[in-house]
């Protein structure tokens, strides 16, 4: 599945990593987060290395929608009905100051983009009081939203709260923008190399299979920490989401950007030359869910087209993704610096699907962090951002999230065991969880090629599910992700899953 945005694209890529070597900063991650980041230290004077596993753009960034919008669905709402209005506020504040930081560079570096309405909408009247909560909510916090008139939206709603000049972009030729302007700027970009820890003594370091490297300070921007410090695994959770780009009659494609507020969800933007590649006309998102928690991924990426062509019936598939987020159980990013890293580990997560606006928000911070400035000077949302109050409402979520773990992991074991090896030959696509000796096995075909894995989890033993629209392996506890050949792809894990040798007929691999 390879987003609309990557077709074409090319993005800077680094040069060898050098083991041992020393910088003022180490950014993990070459997505909107660390890149951000990265620039603005460098262009401070800072010696600032970024290092990725895959390619500028490897993950969330280059499967985003590409909405840069301070409207976003029912965040507001939500985050109201437990929370004071002063969060909220800062919140939005955060938000308006990455959309500008980010805009800003965007105007600078020459990336062209478009101003559009967003529109945060009712697709039936049941969902008309949550567009009426999310207009009060954003007017609360600053936002010059107004309620859509009827026909304006140029698409079927029951109910919509506008909020015009808003961004509409390329999210690839972005993060490779901000690459560019890094690279420009004299920093040092590794591609290709996986970061698999982080030390703080006797010198912070992350270690690589190459060797360590050293820095004064360390930045974890990899969607969730890769380091279990702080326990933000369990803070947050994994969730995925599917996109389909689509070529279809552009009179018939709304002008503006739209989420809906009630469920299944469904996002909505139009492409033209000015915000993306040539080719596309539409991209329709939705029906996202908790990573390794969904029978089918594949039925969710079928159902966004057949929905689709419903509405617009010339609409005509042209690539398909998914992407994936985490999001905080008091459903505020979590930024700043790591517990027990001596103040020299900072990290950034929770953009619940908004990162690009809360990814420059958070570079932001961390980087007015690193460069020392005094808090007087600082915003003022990122002092009331950092010292928000858990709420028994936050507490209900993580309670009830963690209990759902509990049972996915005694499932998932249950149902592993439930066949064990051997197993016929999977379908090309398709795996197959089996078990031998007590052990779960992951089986699977993907181009011709049939696997078998360990189907435990690295980090914290859960049995992983084969996700048929990626051909992934996925765990349902807290979002990890391997390929079918068990290279680890992203979320809190850090190593490969074992590749297990065939022993006999398909599906009875060996142990040893």
């Amino acid at each position: 599945m390879i987003p609309l945005w990557k077709m074409d694209a090319t993005a800077p890529a680094g040069v060898p990593l050098r083991p041992g070597s020393h910088h003022d900063v180490i950014v993990v991650g070459a997505g909107i987060t660390g890149l951000a980041t990265a620039v603005m230290l460098v262009r401070r004077g800072m010696d600032v290395a970024v290092i990725e596993a895959g390619e500028v753009a490897q993950l969330a960034s280059g499967g985003n929608t590409g909405k840069l919008s301070l409207l976003q669905g029912s965040v507001l709402s939500t985050l109201r009905r437990h929370h004071p209005a002063a969060l909220v506020r800062a919140y939005v504040d955060a938000n308006r100051d990455g959309m500008r930081w980010l805009t800003e560079f965007i105007d600078e570096a020459g990336v062209s983009y478009t101003r559009r309405t967003a529109y945060s909408y009712a697709q039936t009247s049941d969902g008309e009081p949550m567009v009426a909560a999310e207009q009060a909510a954003a007017r609360e916090a600053g936002l010059t939203v107004r309620r859509a008139v009827p026909d304006e939206t140029g698409f079927p709603v029951a109910a919509s709260v506008a909020l015009d000049d808003q961004v509409a972009v390329d999210p690839v030729a972005v993060t490779a923008a901000l690459a560019h302007a890094f690279l420009e700027a004299g920093g040092t970009l590794h591609t290709g190399s996986r970061v698999d820890g982080v030390r703080t003594q006797p010198r912070p370091s992350v270690r690589t299979a190459a060797g360590p490297v050293f820095a004064d300070h360390i930045v974890l921007a990899t969607g969730t920490p890769i380091v279990d410090r702080g326990l933000y695994f369990a803070k947050t959770h994994g969730l995925r989401s599917y996109c389909v780009a689509f070529a279809t009659d552009s009179d018939a494609v709304p002008d503006g950007m739209f989420l809906s507020v009630d469920g299944p969800t469904r996002s909505i933007r139009p492409v033209t030359p000015g915000d993306g590649p040539a080719g596309a006309q539409l991209i329709v998102g939705g029906n996202g869910h908790p990573v390794g928690r969904c029978a089918s991924p594949r039925g969710q990426v079928d159902d966004l087209i057949a929905w689709t062509q419903r509405h617009f019936p010339s609409a005509d598939p042209i690539a398909e993704w998914s992407a994936q987020d985490y999001q905080s159980h008091d459903l505020i990013p979590f930024v700043g610096a790591m517990p027990r890293g001596l103040g020299r580990i900072r990290f950034a997560t929770g953009y619940a699907k908004w990162g690009l606006s809360n990814g420059p928000a958070a570079a932001l911070r961390i980087s007015t962090e690193i460069l020392g400035v005094p808090r007087r000077d600082r915003a003022e949302w990122m002092r009331v951002v950092s010292t928000r109050m858990t709420v028994p409402a936050d507490l209900g979520r993580g309670i009830a999230e963690n209990v759902r773990i509990g049972g996915e992991a005694a499932r998932g074991w249950a149902d592993a065991l439930r066949d064990p090896a051997p197993v016929p030959q999977p379908d090309e696509g398709r795996g197959i969880l089996t078990s031998r000796a007590g052990h779960p096995i992951g089986v699977s075909t993907v181009d011709g090629d049939t696997r078998a894995v360990s189907a435990v989890c690295p980090h914290l033993g859960g049995v992983l599910r084969w996700n048929d629209a990626e051909c992934t392996w996925d765990c349902p506890l807290h979002a990890s992700r391997f390929g079918a050949d068990g290279r680890r792809i992203e979320g809190p894990a850090t190593d490969d899953l074992r590749v297990l040798p065939r022993r006999g007929r398909i599906g009875a691999p060996s142990l040893g």
